[in-house]
């Protein structure tokens, strides 16, 4: 019984690859959520960014992280790993842009936070700690919140009226 059982744990990650596909963002929502229009002339996909956690756009530093994240796509193919979909039907993935990792990009300019669960400090906690000691971004204020932290003490932003 065992045996079989270690036999699926090796064969399962062969079975569970991620979705890989080139798109152009049409509208960045946030600093870690946009809009691409796959290449292949499929219907555009909402896409949330793995591994990183910017801060809404009502939090200080929200505007600023939006307009990075725009800076780094606009008019930019993209290549787009999902590895999962969320709840809301977004595509959870990492981007490429120009061979640059677009999360390890964000973090390590201060504009978003490494991805935080369990133990784990994420797969950007290099970037982070980079940014911390330099400063950048986010992390000039002492006080940054987490945004999970901001909406749990404010909600969640209220779009304009």
């Amino acid at each position: 019984m065992w045996r079989k059982f270690i036999m699926v744990c090796l064969l399962l990650p062969a079975c569970v690859q991620a979705r890989v596909w080139t798109g152009v963002a049409t509208h960045v929502s946030d600093g870690d959520t946009l809009w691409l229009k796959p290449v292949d002339g499929s219907a555009p996909r909402k896409v949330r960014l793995l591994g990183l956690d910017a801060p809404e756009l009502c939090q200080a530093g929200g505007e600023a992280a939006r307009a990075a994240l725009q800076g780094l796509v606009a008019g930019k193919p993209l290549q787009v790993k999902v590895n999962f979909q969320d709840r809301y039907g977004r595509d959870l993935a990492r981007l490429r842009v120009d061979e640059r990792d677009v999360g390890a990009a964000l973090v390590s300019a201060g504009h978003a936070w490494s991805s935080r669960w369990h133990n784990s400090l994420g797969p950007y906690a290099a970037q982070e700690a980079s940014a911390r000691s330099a400063r950048s971004g986010l992390f000039a204020d002492p006080a940054a919140q987490l945004p999970r932290d901001f909406r749990q003490r404010h909600g969640p932003c209220q779009p304009p009226r």
